[in-house]
């Protein structure tokens, strides 16, 4: 009931609504199949029989293929064979018992060939196309004007970030963070030599940020100044829906920085493709708390996020192992990364191979959006009295 009731906002679960038909039909045709098989030839149930037989073989073919498609439990793998088998028997076993019926062979093939097309073309509408849409939210940073304090010691700077969902779909946020990296700029009169621009670009892309393309601009490392989330994990992104924060960054204005450069990034996964929970709290690499193998937990602080989750499929939450979301909030000199994982429960400290994890970002719809770097000079603010 859980999944009839999903089903009629939640796409992924109208497989579980598919099925509680198919059950009900499947019911209904339990008596006719009987009635058929006692009063033989004078039943009036024949065809009902036969329709509740043949949905009962689909079902169940299908059920096998989604199965050893996707399941990861060998026990729902042979069960579903076995009542394909089954089924594909009841369905000769009724076949045979047509005899009294005019153009047995002509009603048999028109409902089967109705029903094909009918769950072929529902299946392709409303569950492949939706499924393999690809669709990625935009993230807007808009600096405003550099505002200094009433005692001319500080000055701020909004910036506001705005996302905007132009699509059909919801999305659950796993991680939002913005940072902005205080920077010189020093520039060279003439082009340097090739030798020592070529060491910069190197030491530049072992970076996040961006780096300098010309051979006038001396390298100069960025610092951090400001970090924040700016959406809360675990909330959602409703469809063709619009949300807008500001957030402020305050620096001394004798400052040295020449410039402030700004980033954000949104992590997020697919409403129809999984059903997450909310995150429970967190916990601390710092006080102890056991970190997976593929990350060092001496390189890096980090905050540990959990959620527990199900299956977009109702097929595949029963076949499928459980599963959780994570996230590890990695603090760096450039700002937080934020690393979503999911993996089956007791697996998370397995290593995933590059293939495994391309299969888990496509499957879930893991987007990882980036905005920046947006840059404001300084020269104004730094030159009032």
């Amino acid at each position: 009931m859980h999944d009839f009731s999903q089903a009629l906002t939640f796409a992924g679960c109208v497989t579980g609504a598919a099925l509680m038909v198919a059950a009900l039909i499947m019911l209904v045709g339990v008596f006719a199949v009987v009635d058929c098989w006692v009063r033989g030839p004078s039943s009036n149930f024949q065809v009902v029989a036969l329709i509740s037989t043949g949905v009962a073989l689909l079902t169940n073919v299908l059920l096998a293929l989604q199965a050893w498609n996707d399941g990861e439990k060998v026990v729902y793998k042979v069960l579903t064979v076995v009542l394909s088998v089954s089924s594909l028997s009841a369905v000769v076993l009724v076949w045979r018992r047509l005899d009294e019926i005019p153009t047995p062979k002509r009603v048999a093939a028109a409902l089967i060939i109705s029903t094909l097309v009918a769950v072929a073309n529902f299946s392709y509408q409303y569950l492949f196309q939706p499924y393999r849409r690809e669709v990625t939210p935009l993230v807007q940073l808009n600096p405003g004007k550099a505002v200094l304090s009433a005692d001319g010691k500080v000055f701020s700077v909004p910036v506001d970030i705005k996302l905007a969902n132009h699509s059909d779909m919801g999305f659950y946020v796993l991680g939002a963070e913005f940072h902005a990296m205080g920077e010189d700029v020093e520039v060279s009169q003439r082009d340097r030599e090739p030798v020592k621009w070529r060491q910069d670009a190197e030491q530049w892309a072992q970076y996040q940020e961006k780096h300098p393309l010309t051979r006038r601009e001396v390298y100069q490392p960025g610092k951090l100044v400001a970090a924040q989330p700016w959406m809360l994990p675990g909330n959602w992104v409703e469809e063709n829906d619009e949300l807008l924060t500001r957030t402020v960054v305050q620096l001394p204005r004798d400052t040295n920085f020449d410039k402030l450069t700004f980033y954000a990034t949104l992590n997020l996964a697919r409403k129809d493709r999984l059903n997450m929970d909310a995150f429970g709290s967190p916990s601390y690499s710092w006080r102890g708390v056991a970190m997976p193998q593929w990350m060092d937990p001496k390189e890096r602080d980090t905050i540990i996020q959990t959620a527990e989750m199900q299956e977009s499929n109702a097929i595949d939450q029963i076949t499928r192992k459980k599963r959780r979301v994570t996230t590890y909030w990695r603090f760096g000199a450039h700002g937080v990364e934020v690393v979503p994982v999911i993996a089956p429960v007791g697996e998370e400290n397995r290593t995933p191979s590059v293939q495994a994890g391309r299969e888990v970002r496509s499957r879930y719809g893991l987007l990882d959006v980036l905005a920046g770097p947006v840059e404001v000079t300084l020269d104004e603010i730094k030159a009032r009295r």
